[in-house]
């Protein structure tokens, strides 16, 4: 018997598994074993439920929408002004986190930023109070600049994330840096007790350019999203390490071209679902996935590249074309994308023409919305270097709605009936938009019997449109069923719902994680 998750979901004994590497040569799909054979019961409590797949549905009459972030119309937010970030020759234009990060800071009340200046530069760091606003701090590491990567070091990939769990203070940052390189290099990790002043680098295994990072709370592990070289340099796709601690989790192999000590697995590639950009016409690749814990599940964004080929790019003086889809994983390692279609793209004849790059943590979170940091790159068009494809790089933001990636609609009068689950909580809460309809609901008993008390006769009916609402009985509370197995039935009518949960107060708390953080809240989980 393998690792049994906070979900039910019950892990293979040999972990991550391990696909042969003609499963991702060939586009072949890889199916999601979770959603193929969920839990007999599924335990709630972490986390708000999304309705990004079927993990926790038995049926519905719904059908199921999806939802992009709307990009802000001050973009960017961040752009080359200083006189790192306006760059040289060797180091074209650029003010963007690419994987970096942006975190907020709960005993500061800041948002603070990790970024690149000059592309394939300096790491920098910015700040801001409302995550829109940047401001950069002179610090004692480069006296006169907001440099904080000490030894002369210029970074190609690169994540850092804030490890609020971490009891050492001289170890609450941790970084893993690819240096500027055009092959198979080893990488670094950093730590920091600051964000600032950083340790001396510790070397990792092997890997490509574009590798990353992240942390699955969920299981405790530190988690490598490598740049594969497996196969052919030509075809980009993703190998998988982890470990509990960073610094084990990142000695995957001593020759990456070798075989390797099982500690790094193929993981994650484009498929026969995955559509070409309409105009170049080109089988897209996968170019980086970055990932990190939103409420119940891991969030990831699979950064996929469209063409043209870098010679072209290099010649034109155009940035590639790369777009950012979303997915979604309950193991943190299989990935489902049940909607092919990019959530950020580039656009023509703007500021983001190209190269659009995700934040390594995803986004960050308020009350009713996420926000998202991309990195988007205008080009060099005509200029005489090979590297004007990656000039003018800078950042911006886009909204969407919380728990907004998916919702299940109905234009008249539809049902949602989950698995059977368990919880421990007193109050089902749920987000949905029903401004001109109504949302119910009762809960059943394993067998699809309607439980006295919490019938839909007696639930009292919600309308309006909200991220957070209770959902309550006339003579009824939910508490007395904590511990039993059962099954909620939500019915709508003219009615969008994206989440429900079981919360242990009348506050809402879901206990689940909010990604980068923000300040409606005072730890990275939701309490």
């Amino acid at each position: 018997m393998g690792e049994v998750l906070y979900n039910g979901i019950e892990l293979p004994e040999v972990w991550p598994p391990e696909y042969p590497l003609e499963v991702f040569t060939a586009r072949k799909y890889l199916p999601v074993p979770y959603l193929e054979n969920p839990p007999e019961v599924i335990p709630l409590g972490i986390g708000r439920e999304l309705f990004v797949d079927d993990f926790l549905i038995e049926s519905t009459s719904c059908v199921r929408s999806f939802h992009y972030p709307e990009k802000y119309s001050g973009n960017p937010v961040l752009k080359p002004e200083t006189e790192l970030e306006l760059g040289s020759l060797q180091h074209p234009s650029c003010a963007c986190p690419k994987s970096g990060g942006v975190w907020f800071d709960y005993d500061q009340q800041i948002y603070r930023m990790w970024y690149e200046a000059g592309f394939l530069g300096f790491i920098c760091y910015a700040e801001s109070r409302d995550g829109i606003n940047w401001v950069r701090p002179e610090l004692d590491v480069f006296p006169g600049t907001n440099r904080v990567l000490p030894f002369g070091l210029e970074c190609d990939s690169w994540s850092v994330i804030h490890d609020y769990s971490e009891r050492d203070p001289q170890k609450k940052f941790k970084m893993f840096l690819m240096e500027a390189c055009t092959s198979v290099a080893r990488g670094m990790i950093l730590t920091s007790p600051d964000g600032i002043h950083w340790s001396l680098p510790t070397a990792t295994g092997f890997a490509g350019d574009r590798s990353t990072m992240f942390f699955n709370p969920f299981r405790k592990k530190w988690c490598f999203s490598l740049r594969s070289y497996a196969s052919n340099p030509l075809l980009r796709m993703r190998d998988y390490a982890e470990g509990d601690d960073i610094f084990s989790g990142s000695q995957w192999g001593a020759l990456y071209r070798m075989e390797r000590e099982k500690r790094a697995v193929h993981w994650a590639g484009v498929d026969e679902f995955d559509k070409p950009d309409s105009e170049l016409n080109i089988p897209p690749q996968l170019y980086n996935l970055d990932a990190v814990a939103y409420e119940s599940i891991m969030l990831g964004f699979f950064q996929l590249h469209f063409g043209p080929p870098n010679a072209d790019c290099e010649e034109s003086g155009y940035p590639k074309i790369t777009g950012l889809e979303f997915a979604y994983s309950r193991d943190g390692f299989h990935w489902f994308r049940p909607d092919r279609n990019c959530a950020l793209y580039p656009e023509k004849d703007k500021w983001d023409r190209g190269y659009v790059q995700s934040l390594g943590n995803i986004c960050t979170v308020s009350e009713d919305k996420l926000t998202f940091y991309f990195t988007g790159f205008g080009g060099n068009p005509g200029g005489w270097s090979k590297l004007s494809m990656y000039s003018h790089g800078a950042t911006g933001v886009a909204f969407l709605r919380r728990d907004g990636f998916a919702s299940l609609d109905c234009a008249e009068q539809g049902e949602i009936v989950t698995r059977k689950v368990t919880f421990t909580g007193s109050h089902l809460f749920v987000n949905f938009r029903a401004l001109s309809g109504w949302l119910k609901a009762e809960v059943l008993d394993i067998s699809g019997n309607v439980i006295k008390g919490f019938s839909l006769a007696d639930s009292i009916p919600v309308s309006g449109d909200h991220v957070k609402v209770e959902l309550k009985w006339h003579s009824a509370e939910l508490a007395a069923l904590s511990g039993k197995t059962v099954k909620f039935r939500f019915v709508l009518e003219n009615a969008e719902m994206f989440s429900f949960w079981v919360s242990s107060s009348s506050r809402g708390e879901s206990n689940g994680f909010v990604a980068g953080g923000g300040p409606d809240y005072t730890a990275p989980v939701d309490r």
